[in-house]
């Protein structure tokens, strides 16, 4: 095993806009209840798109949330990650002007798969419907994938290492892997995280080349991985945002080291190889309890993938089995996104958010809709299960082959480990 850094990342503050919540409390409190909010797709635009169901953010409003400068500026998906980072901020009592740290010591990195597709769609209708002197200026940065980096640095006053993950579902994971080394080189914050806004028509309509998106027009049936009626994902918007602090850092300023980044590992296996995915996501899970120096034993729970193509749930059983030997069999798995649907690169950041939370609750959170498992997993279904928690593995696959895992574990790590 490696020796552990010098240097922790610690999680102190999560801020999440989701589906089932617009503030953390309501999103893990829906989530431990196993409140499926998934539903019929209501956007404008998406009538007659064969995408029936989805996890849409109702009671979301941007006005009140974001500053009018801003807003005008900027697409749905950052809107979704400017409010999450305050949230965050605020949580983590991560305030510039209380503070005599240099603004060069806090940075922002993100990841997007889609971008600002409502934004890009809403000017060009402008260009074809009435030509070029009606594009806004800012469509040539409100649809890039870095823009919720640029916006909340600049928004915050933040100057340290900037950066953005554009990626599949996996970048979500690599962007908080991204935090914490940046920690260990030197920077003392990073509010990083995840933000998709996947539900404007031009957008729905690239995901319907996806063979693995779901079709199914009943909420309750559209999205059941690990059973014999896995028919597919259903995609969601909104994410979450972490304050990802030196524990140095958050111990100086009194802050509680909520969880420590302990490990991460990335492969690489190709789109859609679903069956080769295993061997690359066992790979990604031994690379991440290396780094973290955790036995697989030591694993209390894992936060699944849980594609929902019978294909891929086989192989992600395997890989747990495969990293985890016989103790992969046994281990507490879950996969709370059935509630909200996948949010490609914010799903596993909700994941996190999920793991820190139940962690500190001391309850695994079940998976609903899902009911007849139908491979060879200890998944928890139906209500949530009290256990003592102190490490979680959060996995992740994207469609166009990456596969991710990430240890965490509870509180601030023992020097000693």
């Amino acid at each position: 095993m490696s020796e552990p850094h010098t240097r922790r990342a610690v999680v102190t503050g999560i801020g999440v806009v989701a589906p089932n919540g617009t503030s953390t409390e309501t999103f893990w409190k829906a989530t431990r209840e196993g409140i499926s909010v998934l539903d019929r797709v209501t956007r404008e635009g998406c009538e007659h798109l064969p995408l029936r169901v989805a996890g849409e953010i109702r009671d979301f409003d941007p006005p009140s949330a974001v500053e009018e400068r801003y807003l005008v500026q900027t697409d749905r998906f950052t809107h979704f990650a400017m409010a999450a980072a305050d949230l965050a901020i605020d949580e983590a009592g991560l305030n510039r002007s209380d503070s005599d740290a240099s603004p060069f010591s806090v940075g922002v990195v993100t990841a997007a798969g889609s971008g600002g597709g409502e934004f890009g769609q809403r000017e060009l209708q402008q260009l074809w419907d009435k030509g070029s002197r009606y594009v806004g200026p800012y469509q040539s940065i409100a649809w890039f994938y870095a823009a919720s980096t640029g916006q909340i640095s600049i928004r915050r006053g933040f100057k340290g290492p900037c950066g953005v993950v554009a990626a599949d579902e996996a970048g979500g994971l690599d962007a908080l892997a991204h935090a914490a080394r940046a920690v260990r080189r030197g920077t003392d914050v990073l509010v990083a995280g995840a933000t998709e806004a996947p539900l404007a028509p031009y957008s729905v309509v690239c995901q319907l080349g996806y063979d693995e998106l779901s079709t199914e027009d009943v909420p309750e049936c559209a999205y059941r991985p690990f059973t014999s009626a896995a028919c597919g994902f259903v995609p969601a918007e909104g994410g979450a945002m972490l304050v990802v602090e030196a524990e140095t850092s958050a111990r100086d300023r009194g802050a509680p080291a909520r969880a420590t980044l302990a490990g991460h590992a990335a492969t690489f296996t190709g789109p859609s190889r679903w069956q080769q995915s295993r061997e690359g996501l066992a790979q990604a899970v031994r690379g991440a309890l290396e780094e973290a120096g955790c036995a697989p034993e030591e694993i209390d729970v894992v936060f699944a993938d849980a594609l929902g193509v019978p294909e891929a749930d086989r192989a992600e059983a395997l890989a747990i089995a495969d990293a985890l030997g016989a103790h992969g069999r046994r281990v507490p798995v879950t996969a709370p996104k059935t509630a909200i649907g996948r949010g490609y690169c914010a799903a596993p950041v909700l994941d996190v958010a999920a793991a820190v939370l139940a962690m500190e609750h001391g309850v695994i959170p079940p998976t609903p809709n899902v009911h007849d498992v139908c491979h060879d997993l200890d998944l928890v279904t139906t209500h949530a299960r009290v256990a003592e928690l102190r490490t979680a593995l959060v996995l992740s696959r994207g469609l166009m082959g990456s596969n991710s895992a990430l240890v965490l574990r509870r509180g601030a790590t023992d020097a000693s480990r």
